[in-house]
């Protein structure tokens, strides 16, 4: 496999070490020469000292035949500039982001980017399954699209309380999964009636979850108030 990695940095240093130790073949661009030299002299001369954002340098690394490009720099415009570049100039059939600010995610999607990877949501995800939150817990995302793996811990102030699954309104694009209970994970029928401690687990699209939030959670400041 071909994979042009586009940032040298931490992520994009070990990415591309990690590849050529796997037996892939890899071109890494760093646009800062002094960097480029120096991962050179460690890793070989698999690094082009240009810039990954400019469409010649990646046609210089060779995109018109990569089979993935991976835009892993510290700046979210530009690894969304080279991953629009990389899909639609030159027919990269998998194109990789890394997503520093969180809120970008959805703009990252509608544009086409294939995966997405947020350092900072993954901590954060890490931290709030460690942390009782009456928020909504982000799991994993599911496939190359915008739906992902959600759970919502159903407090006694949760207006889901005491009503089965098939009474809640759920947002559109949202679909209860399973529940967990007493630690077991169980199936959601229409007769399920949730109780305070349930964990529900949800597929849904980013942009419902104000809604779904409402559904399950409640009004924060109503919350607050109680």
């Amino acid at each position: 496999m071909f994979v042009i990695v586009v940032g040298g940095g931490k992520v994009g240093y070990y990415l591309t070490r990690e590849l050529i130790e796997a037996g892939h073949e890899v071109v890494l661009l760093e646009k800062t020469r002094a960097r480029a030299v120096q991962i050179s002299d460690e890793i070989g001369s698999v690094v082009l000292a240009r810039d990954g954002s400019e469409g010649s340098a990646l046609a210089e690394a060779g995109a018109n035949r990569a089979d993935i490009v991976a835009a892993v720099t510290g700046d979210d415009e530009d690894n969304l500039v080279i991953c629009q570049m990389a899909k639609h100039h030159f027919s990269v059939k998998r194109t990789i982001a890394r997503v520093n600010n969180p809120k970008n995610e959805l703009l990252f999607r509608h544009l086409g980017v294939d995966e997405i990877i947020s350092p900072t949501r993954m901590i954060l995800g890490a931290i709030e399954q460690d942390i009782p939150v009456h928020e909504l817990l982000h799991l994993a995302d599911l496939g190359s699209g915008d739906l992902e793996l959600i759970e919502a811990l159903l407090t006694e102030e949760s207006p889901a309380i005491g009503r089965t699954s098939g009474e809640l309104a759920m947002p559109e694009g949202c679909t209860l999964f399973a529940y967990i209970r007493d630690g077991k994970a169980l199936q959601v029928r229409p007769e399920t009636q949730f109780r305070g401690g349930d964990k529900v687990i949800v597929i849904g699209r980013r942009e419902c979850e104000d809604a779904l939030r409402g559904t399950l959670i409640g009004d924060e400041e109503e919350t607050a108030a109680i």
